[in-house]
């Protein structure tokens, strides 16, 4: 659900399998769509659970094999209509349930309520009339197709955010160069090229700094160690798993193999910082729908502390190594400048975090 939104997929496009960007097809079936749907309902999600019933029902109009009923569906599909006040709506289709199952107790109980509540309304809308003196005809509401709004959320950038990562359009205006490293005399031979992603702040990419080889090697030390990615509670200070944080990750150091003390080396010699007060290499995998929502890689002024066990003092700098394409999707997003730098396998990207 969270790539449905971020991508703006409709359950129709999923339920088919037309993906954009992908040449892989995967149909989903009315008991796929009533789960994604009931997963939403549990979770208080009424949004997602609208969108993915009114998905189920229409498979299972069209007459598709289901073990699932109609009638099921609609319980859930009702309900979560009400909860956006849509009455007539949920009359209509709480009507539809018991016309199948004329002995269910809820559905029954549901239609008396609703009715109950729609005829509360009339009486103050009558009431608020007659107040001032006006005389209107009032009608029944024409049945909705289900758009509901999508609720605000926590994160204030969400529509940015989201924006960048649909993003594919922009076109680079910046340039690109052979880069030595300052003179760096184990680059002066065997430059790196270098392409300019963002002026401001600077963004770079780098192509060709880890061969095949060495990515497989580095893959196959981390993917044994890939544990859930944790962030610091801000009121406790301790490491935990959070939903803006959906990946996982794992951490090599020097004396696991050469290889990747050989990357740590390049690294260094391609931005001059040193890898004395580097943390160790981290390998991430994002898989199908990770994110990282907006943050800072650097600590703020209200987390003085964050690195102190590290004793390197801030982050000054992050490298980014992309180690795999990816049909869709996949973006490192910048929504206070607007920034989309998208994933290039051997391309890697240096941003500096703090001033």
């Amino acid at each position: 659900m969270r790539l449905q939104d971020t991508y703006k997929l409709d359950p129709e496009t999923l339920s088919r399998g037309n993906l954009p960007g992908t040449k892989y097809r995967s149909s989903l079936t009315v008991g796929d769509c009533f789960g994604m749907g009931k997963t939403a309902y549990n979770d208080g999600d009424y949004y997602h659970t609208v969108l993915w019933m009114e998905q189920a029902l229409k498979q299972h109009d069209e007459g598709e094999d289901t073990t699932v009923s109609k009638v099921e569906i609609l319980d859930y599909l009702s309900y979560a209509v009400f909860q956006f006040g849509d009455l007539h709506r949920a009359m209509e289709l709480t009507r539809r349930l018991i016309s199948l199952d004329s002995t269910h107790e809820r559905a029954g109980s549901n239609l008396r309520y609703f009715e109950k509540l729609l005829e509360k309304e009339r009486e103050e809308k009558k009431e608020k009339e007659n107040s001032v003196n006006k005389t209107v005809t009032t009608t029944e509401a024409v049945v909705q197709s289900g758009a509901y709004e999508r609720p605000l959320d926590y994160l204030p950038e969400r529509d940015i955010y989201e924006a960048l990562c649909r993003d594919t359009s922009k076109t680079k205006r910046l340039f690109c160069r052979y880069h030595d490293g300052n003179r760096n005399p184990h680059l002066l031979i065997a430059p790196f090229k270098e392409e300019d992603e963002w002026d401001s702040p600077h963004i770079v990419r780098y192509y060709d700094v880890m061969s095949d080889e060495e990515i497989e090697k580095i893959k196959q030390l981390a993917k044994p160690r890939l544990a859930r990615a944790t962030v610091r509670d801000p009121k406790t200070g301790v490491l935990t798993v959070a939903s803006y944080r959906v990946s996982k990750s794992s951490w090599l150091e020097e004396d696991d193999d050469p290889v990747v003390a050989k990357v740590n080396q390049r690294m260094q010699q391609i931005t001059g910082l040193t890898v004395k007060t580097a943390e160790l290499l981290q390998v991430a995998n994002y898989g199908m729908g990770g994110q990282y929502e907006p943050h800072f890689d650097f600590s703020r002024k209200d987390e003085p502390d964050a690195f102190k066990r590290l004793g390197t003092g801030n982050r000054v700098a992050t490298f980014l190594n992309y180690m795999s394409d990816v049909e869709a999707g996949g973006a490192t997003v910048f929504p206070d400048f607007g920034a989309a730098i998208w994933p290039k396998k051997m391309g890697n990207m240096m941003i500096g975090s703090c001033n």
